[in-house]
């Protein structure tokens, strides 16, 4: 079932085995649990050290457990964990088997120290790149403590659990029964959650920090390569970010980085992660900034954190990056995750056989539309232009594709449902002013980007786009305060195009300091 190089560098990862580990295999006669049989025959036969049972009693079936020998397993997997979840089910194997994971010591006896029971299900596509971090995290959880269980479960192969349970996004939390989350989520957002009292012990901890020289605020391409430059300069620098990654995390394919043909977001983020992480960088996750207050008599600027912390600066590198763009109707809230979609990657199969719609005809909305049209049953594209604008050759494949409808010069005006997930839209032709409705079970929203930069309003100059305005030195309206990145007035967002100004801001308040005479380092490394 392995591809022969996939088989070989699997034997080679389960030769780092501390400890023996059984296999536990729910199955029935269906095509599935032949399947998923076979996958587990042949990992069982690359090493001594894993056993395999084939009379699990899941009421989930195909399923299996994975756990250390002679211990109750706590790790289990509702369907054939291959695609993007096949690094999953390798990270598990090491873990159960005693291999050490790669966290920091800290987060070790944080999970460690949690109490009670905490039963996570997470419901999966095999084709969504954020799952396999949220299924990482509660596995990596399940092996350090006792008290916590965690099954992976593929949505498109449960589908009457995905119905009966109205789940129309991916991924899904719950714990104990019980709605826990959805999206992307990191194994700190998670412990965050479940540990009520981190939230408040961060924040004490990020109050007592010394001013950094150069503080910069989001950790996406920008902020990163800014971090980096000022790093290296020896100056003091610390990070801030409500996640870090930013918006990559949420891209798919990436093939216009320079020198790099193809990566997806989540490889990126955790490159820019560990590229930050070889230099002396102060990197506070999961922190949501709220206010800036500009520097005053001690020549200190200000951030003030959602948790209660404030840091302080003596320069800002603001790089907060932008979100997906909403619809702003009624019922596009209220309907989020229950059919309500903007990942047509992650959520896609979710909706395999039904009919929907993709909001957009740029080329996210033609790339979106064309890629659900090989798994739905009907895709409807609704553009309010009176034509298409995405590239000529995704039109061309677009127009190929026989269950796919386009519909110009329609301005949504309504997501309708019956107050537990959506069941159409609301349009109005732009032409005759008619109104028309569509019955639909999901809509994919396509429609561009919105900067993060609420919280600065009133701060620094914004444009009516309310993005940040910045020169051509990424300096913002405010002295000692920069920006950089998809928050700018700067053209064409692109990743490339944000690290370059990213790293173009942190020179530009290196120079700053240097000019305001201001450095919290020692002379010598400024001259460096």
């Amino acid at each position: 079932m392995l591809a022969a190089n996939i088989r070989t560098q699997l034997e080679a990862y389960l030769q780092k085995l501390e400890q023996p580990i059984e296999l536990a295999a729910s199955l029935d006669d269906g095509a599935k649990s032949a399947e998923l049989r076979e996958l587990l025959r042949e990992i069982a036969s690359l090493s001594p050290k894993i056993t395999l049972r084939e009379d699990g009693a899941d009421a989930r079936k195909p399923s299996f457990t994975v756990g250390a020998a002679g211990q109750a397993a706590r790790v289990a997997f509702a369907g054939i964990p291959m695609g993007h979840e096949f690094t999953s089910l390798v990270l598990a194997l090491l873990q159960a088997g005693g291999y050490p994971p790669k966290v920091d010591a800290a987060t070790i006896e944080q999970i460690r120290n949690l109490k009670g029971e905490l039963r996570f299900e997470t419901f999966i596509s095999l084709s969504c790149h954020n799952c396999p971090d949220v299924v990482q995290a509660l596995n990596l959880m399940a092996v350090l403590n006792p008290g916590v269980t965690s099954t992976m479960i593929d949505g498109a192969l449960f589908q009457g659990e995905v119905e009966s349970r109205k789940i129309m996004a991916v991924p899904t939390v719950f714990v104990n029964g019980e709605a826990f989350g959805q999206g992307r989520m990191t194994l700190e957002e998670i412990l965050a959650k479940v540990d009520t009292g981190a939230a408040a012990r961060e924040a004490e901890k990020i109050g007592a920090k010394e001013a950094f020289d150069v503080l910069v605020v989001g950790g996406g391409p920008a902020g990163a390569a800014a971090a980096i430059y000022a790093a290296r300069k020896g100056i003091r620098t610390g990070v801030v970010a409500e996640r870090f990654g930013g918006q990559v995390l949420d891209t798919m394919g990436i093939e216009n980085l320079i020198s790099i043909p193809q990566t997806d977001g989540p490889k990126l983020a955790r490159a820019l992660e560990a590229h930050v992480a070889e230099y002396e960088v102060d990197v506070m996750n999961l922190q949501r900034a709220e206010a800036l207050e500009p520097a005053g008599d001690d020549g200190l600027a200000r951030v003030k954190l959602a948790g209660g912390a404030t840091l302080k600066a003596r320069t800002v590198i603001l790089a907060t990056g932008a979100r997906w763009r909403e619809m702003n109707v009624p019922g596009e809230r209220e309907y989020r995750g229950a059919g309500v979609a903007y990942c047509p990657h992650c959520d896609g199969p979710l909706f395999k056989g039904k009919r929907v719609a993709v909001i957009g005809g740029g080329n996210s909305g033609v790339e979106a539309a064309i890629d659900l049209a090989g798994v739905v049953a009907h895709v409807t594209l609704l553009e309010f232009d009176g034509k298409l604008r995405a590239d000529a050759v995704l039109q061309a494949k677009l127009k190929s594709l026989p269950n796919v409808s386009v519909i110009v010069n329609a301005q949504t005006t309504e997501v309708t449902g019956d107050g537990g997930k959506m069941s159409g839209l609301v349009f109005k032709d732009r032409v005759s002013g008619e109104e028309k409705q569509l019955e639909l079970e999901g809509v994919f929203v396509q429609i561009g980007l919105l900067p993060n930069t609420d919280w600065l309003k009133g701060t620094v100059a914004l444009s009516p786009r309310g993005e940040i305005e910045v020169d051509a030195r990424g300096q913002t309206s405010v002295p000692g305060v920069f920006a950089a990145g998809d928050a700018t007035t700067t053209p064409y967002k692109q990743i490339v195009i944000a690290m370059g100004e990213g790293a173009k801001a942190s020179l530009s308040a290196f120079d700053h300091l240097i000019r305001s005479s201001a450095p919290a380092a020692q002379p010598e490394k400024l001259a460096a």
